[in-house]
């Protein structure tokens, strides 16, 4: 009895900090979005001071300007740095829009904008499971680092978008989920490890109608940008050689690996990047006769945004796919438990960040490690065990595999590119407790 109160007390104190933290974030999102006061503190005003460089036809990669901008802004430091896009060129035309509003619309509706792109990507995703009714797709829409990039007005939430309809469209729509792939153009550092499987799964494969794709989307991407702006290249490649990334903080592993032992050796920032090429490579090579990317795409992501060169907090919105995967495959409630509370603590750091301005860069240090340990723990309990494949269930077959989804007699094939590496099917949480699999907690 007293274990079971204790259990209950947890549980509530567990709902109490995750729903302070989430109401604390929703209300700084509706901030963002209704006050004017402060639209010059977010990083959107770095995308609205580029559209009005570009819609006055001026440089926008030059400091000056871009700070001149900046400060016209409402609540943009007096003291600060100017802000500007490292983004390529052939991100531009995006920010043209935004040159034609006032700070304040424009940091509005492209909050708007990417919120629609955030809830477009967590819908597609809820599709492509199969529609599953246990509402465990809250976690993405709630998810701590998401919320914290529509705050910020970041970028990579329609980088997300892109990942997952590229995930939807890749089998049967191979051109469009390449034009996709070019939405990875805009961070392709958050994407190495990710991307040196994908080269390599293109050659294999022969999935050029994809290579097409992306091959039509950078080159009409390129052509808007001459239009917008003919100099942009050249302004770019003196902004790469003036900027001084190198000297910048960035709270990720790469970055301290290098800050650490040797600061001036810049080099050391990619080495984790390279390492995970190779682990990537690894990976994939016993798995690429049955290589699924909505499946086996989910542990590449996480350690492409962990090795990073450099990322932020709000970056981690890419392994939302990652994290719905092992939330709608595991058994264990306290899975679910932690990885609530893995994002209320990004949201708690966020909030905390009010009052002491490095608060979020502790948390954005180690939460990458810790979503990939939560997510090889959820992975593994959504697979069949061994022991129920010894009596033929998820036992690798040639043609077909069978795992039932009504009752112990009724089977259904399932294709091979559904198999894990050892040969078991990945069932549902309702398939594995009709087949006698251990109970949810």
């Amino acid at each position: 009895m007293a274990a079971m109160l204790l259990r209950a007390l947890a549980r509530l104190l567990v709902a109490t900090v995750c729903g302070l933290a989430f109401g604390a974030t929703v209300q700084m999102l509706c901030v963002a979005l209704l006050s004017g006061s402060y639209s010059g503190t977010r990083d959107s005003v770095v995308y609205w001071a580029t559209g009005q460089q570009l819609a006055h036809h001026a440089n926008p990669y030059d400091p000056a300007a871009i700070l001149h901008r900046e400060r016209s802004a409402n609540g943009f430091p007096a003291d600060r740095s100017p802000l500007f896009m490292r983004n390529p060129p052939w991100n531009l035309p995006l920010t043209l829009p935004l040159g034609f509003a006032s700070a304040w619309l424009g940091s509005l509706l492209w909050i708007l904008f990417l919120m629609a792109c955030m809830a477009l990507a967590v819908r597609l995703l809820w599709l492509m499971h199969g529609r599953p009714g246990n509402h465990r797709d809250w976690l993405a829409y709630s998810f701590g680092p998401g919320l914290i990039c529509l705050i910020n007005g970041q970028i990579s939430a329609l980088i997300l978008l892109g990942l997952v309809l590229f995930l939807r469209l890749h089998k049967k729509r191979p051109f469009l989920a390449g034009m996709a792939l070019w939405l990875f153009g805009l961070k392709p550092h958050l994407f190495l490890p990710f991307g040196a499987v994908l080269l390599v799964w293109i050659v294999l494969s022969r999935s050029y109608r994809l290579l097409a794709g992306l091959a039509f989307a950078f080159l009409a991407s390129c052509g808007l940008t001459y239009l917008v702006d003919p100099q942009a290249w050249t302004q770019y490649l003196h902004l790469v050689h003036s900027s001084g990334i190198d000297r910048d903080f960035i709270p990720c592993l790469s970055f301290y690996l290098r800050f650490i032992p040797v600061p001036h050796a810049f080099w050391l920032q990619y080495l984790p990047a390279a390492l995970g090429c190779v682990w990537a490579l690894r990976y994939y090579w016993p798995r690429r006769a049955v290589w699924d990317w909505t499946l086996h795409g989910s542990p590449l992501m996480l350690v492409s945004i962990m090795v990073a060169p450099y990322s932020w907090l709000f970056d981690q919105i890419l392994i939302i796919p990652a994290v719905l995967q092992g939330a709608y495959v595991t058994r264990s409630r306290k899975l679910l438990i932690w990885a609530a509370l893995l994002s209320a603590g990004a949201e708690i750091g966020m909030i905390c960040n009010l009052w002491h301005p490095s608060a979020v860069y502790l948390w954005t240090l180690w939460s990458a490690p810790a979503w990939l340990a939560w997510y090889l723990m959820a992975d593994q309990q959504g697979f069949v065990p061994r022991w129920l494949a010894a009596k033929g269930i998820g036992r690798f077959q040639p043609l077909h595999l069978a795992c039932p989804p009504q009752s112990e007699t009724s089977f259904q094939p399932i294709a091979p590119d559904t198999l894990t590496a050892d040969g078991f099917a990945l069932c549902t949480v309702e398939q594995q407790q009709v087949i006698g699999s251990v109970p949810a907690e």
